[in-house]
């Protein structure tokens, strides 16, 4: 009853689920295998919050008849499903033997029926940490594209559970909706981009109401991007970068993104102020993804050497890991810029600095060169010791292929990144946890009911995924009228 329940919760919430069959059969004269199974996606050995939705699992080798799994603890209990195409374990029985057994292993025996019959794998082992993860996540669907695109849409997802809703699409308006942030992952405090016919910047500030802002003036570039709240919630950290892209001559399918000029500022919500500094607007530097420290006192953000006018040698251009002082009681910056990881002597390049909210570390992106690491293969996540300095690379988060955007937990225990190590095309989130002392764990992607199914039928990117502490309350209709109205509030700028 609970699962038939949940189906047709999904149903209504048009949420891609779909009717999982079940063999109902018993598994006997199986035989036993020495190996542990192949399974989609891979959730051997994971680390796993103890209030994820349910580890949903194909068998990897598709000519499988049918696939049964039984998780069992130390103290015997134990949680059983079968399916033709997938596992879907009953969400709450999940949930409880999850609370169970927080801080301890379980133990998943895979057996899967082929046309010679029942095999039965070796088990393998998830771990149940006791820190818990957000309520959910929020991102932007869209097609894996780099010129055109069409349906796209800003979304949430309750981690605990299967269910999905859409906070606002560009079928409301003619558009694109892109950079979407929170404060810390609170959307009381919440921007919103919008590009196209209707450009503008939606914001909420202590859960007040939406409001649309035209974010460009005559002292910067253009409009506000790539933006990060200050933890008071009254700056917002923004550049403004002016985009060109080039296909790659050997790679057609592959596009780089680069800027030809980019600047940071932030803004002072209270005073509808943008507080600038020469530092920060160097025609000489691409200064690009700004984000506050734990403490607010200080601006990380990347910077490298602009290319000379004309020149198009993108793998020159290297961006190194800064910092500059900032004073939230005055909105004042600091009279220097410090390097922080010099990537440029090491011909690499960062991107998308994140602190963890905890101050003890920082995770970046490192890959060849530029900004654009979605696109590049090499792309990994190093962690940064605030506290030592120490520089590493992830190896538990990371792949043979992309690993590009990311961001913490409110608790600062977990990382959700965006990882094209599925199939090389889309981008899918993946989660994994980091303790105390930097240990990051294997990487697991986002469940999903029948994930093959699932992931094969929704031919779309999970773009900039952003943790949140709980639902948005954000009504989709109401900032569609907004967007639609030509009216904006200007940003001002501080004399």
């Amino acid at each position: 009853m609970k699962k038939i329940l949940n189906i047709m919760r999904c149903w209504v919430l048009g949420v891609g689920c779909w009717m999982l069959a079940s063999c109902t059969e018993t598994v006997s004269d199986t035989k036993q295998e020495a190996q542990q199974p192949q399974i989609y996606p891979d959730y051997l050995g994971v680390t796993i919050p103890l209030n994820i939705a349910p580890l949903c699992f194909n068998m990897a080798d598709e000519t499988a008849l049918c696939i049964d799994a039984v998780i069992t603890d130390r103290h015997g209990n134990s949680l059983h499903s079968q399916g033709e195409e997938s596992v879907d374990f009953d969400i709450d029985d999940w949930h409880a033997l999850l609370a169970q057994n927080q801080g301890d292993s379980l133990s998943v025996t895979v057996s899967a029926k082929y046309d010679d019959g029942w095999h039965t794998y070796s088990p393998f082992s998830v771990y149940v940490s006791p820190d818990s993860i957000d309520y959910g996540l929020c991102y932007r669907l869209i097609a894996p594209g780099y010129e055109v695109w069409s349906k796209m849409g800003i979304y949430e997802r309750d981690l605990s559970s299967f269910d999905e809703r859409a906070l606002i699409e560009n079928t409301q308006f003619e558009g694109c909706v892109n950079c979407h942030s929170f404060n810390r992952g609170n959307p009381a405090d919440m921007s919103l981009h919008i590009r196209g016919p209707h450009g503008a910047t939606l914001l909420r500030h202590n859960d007040g109401p939406v409001a649309a802002y035209n974010t460009k003036t005559d002292q910067t570039l253009g409009f506000c991007v790539y933006p990060y709240w200050h933890p008071s919630g009254r700056y917002i950290a923004y550049s403004t970068n002016a985009t060109s892209q080039l296909f790659h001559s050997a790679d057609s399918n592959r596009i780089e993104v680069f800027d030809t000029a980019s600047d940071l500022q932030v803004y002072d919500v209270e005073k509808n102020e943008l507080l600038l500094s020469p530092l920060l607007k160097q025609d000489s530097i691409y200064e690009t993804f700004p984000v506050f420290s734990a403490d607010g006192r200080s601006l990380y953000f990347c910077a490298a050497r602009a290319l000379p006018e004309g020149s198009y040698q993108l793998d020159s251009i290297r961006y190194n890991l800064c910092r500059i002082d900032f004073d939230p009681a005055s909105g004042q910056f600091g009279n220097r810029i410090d390097t922080i990881v010099d990537a440029q002597s090491q011909h690499k390049s960062v991107s998308f600095p994140r602190p963890s909210y905890d101050g003890h570390f920082l995770c970046y992106t490192l890959s060849d060169y530029g900004q654009f690491s979605i696109w590049h293969h090499e792309a990994d996540l190093w962690l940064l010791d605030l506290s030592t300095g120490e520089n590493r690379p992830m190896a538990g988060a990371n792949s043979g292929d992309t690993e590009s955007f990311h961001n913490w937990s409110a608790n600062s225990r977990w990382l959700v990144l965006s990882s094209r190590r599925d199939d090389g095309l889309f981008t899918r989130p993946y989660f994994c946890h980091v303790d105390a002392k930097g240990n990051v764990t294997k990487a697991f992607m986002l469940p999903q009911r029948n994930p093959r199914r699932f992931y094969r039928d929704r031919f779309l990117s999970f773009n900039v995924p952003e943790f949140i502490i709980c639902p948005t309350n954000f009504d989709g209709r109401k900032a569609s009228r907004i967007i639609n109205d030509p009216s904006r509030k200007d940003f001002g700028v501080r004399k």
